[in-house]
């Protein structure tokens, strides 16, 4: 990504212009898996354009979160399954009221995740294979960011070496849990 950067060859995701060094961000302190913690500051950029400055993330961090995105894809394939967020909260060792936020913002958003990935699965797979229903449109979502992991990872077997929720969050700009609209 710095290299990329530095070449101008990253984007503006508001107008497109090439995007420049702009220092970094603060200093973050992520949970990670079986209860690592990952110190980072994040690279600052600034639009040739339109001069907003932007945040870049790797595909192991979503936007306003303090958990890597495997730790947050756990809890939502747990709670696809059907076990509160107590119990999830307890199992991964979190705050209740973080792993209820969670699992609040992906219901909200769960109908539109479903449908980009299903998008994403008919585009990537040459036979694309459609999960079955689930018990809730929360569940369809999870399997569909499942499927569509899969059907990348056949396509480019080095997506293996990816999580499916890193995939998903670098798919739609780490927006699965956030309130802006998610662009297909």
């Amino acid at each position: 990504m710095e290299r990329q950067l530095r070449r101008g060859q990253l984007s503006c995701p508001g107008c497109g212009a090439v995007l420049a060094p702009w220092g970094h961000g603060r200093a973050r302190e992520i949970r990670g898996d079986l209860g690592a913690r990952l110190f980072l500051r994040p690279r600052r950029t600034r639009c040739s354009g339109c001069k907003v400055t932007h945040v870049l993330l790797a595909e192991a961090l979503w936007p306003r979160r303090a958990d890597a995105a495997v730790v947050i894809g756990a809890g939502l394939e747990i709670a696809a399954l059907g076990m509160g967020h107590r119990q999830i909260a307890a199992h991964l060792g979190l705050a209740e009221g973080t792993v209820r936020g969670w699992l609040r913002a992906f219901a909200g958003r769960s109908e539109a995740v479903r449908r980009h990935f299903t998008v994403a699965l008919v585009a990537l797979a040459d036979d694309p294979v459609m999960p079955d229903a689930a018990a809730s449109t929360f569940a369809d979502a999870v399997s569909a960011v499942a499927a569509a992991h899969r059907a990348a990872a056949t396509r480019w077997p080095h997506m293996l070496t990816v999580s499916r929720w890193e995939f998903a969050g670098r798919a739609i700009g780490g927006r699965l849990l956030t309130s802006s609209s998610i662009a297909i």
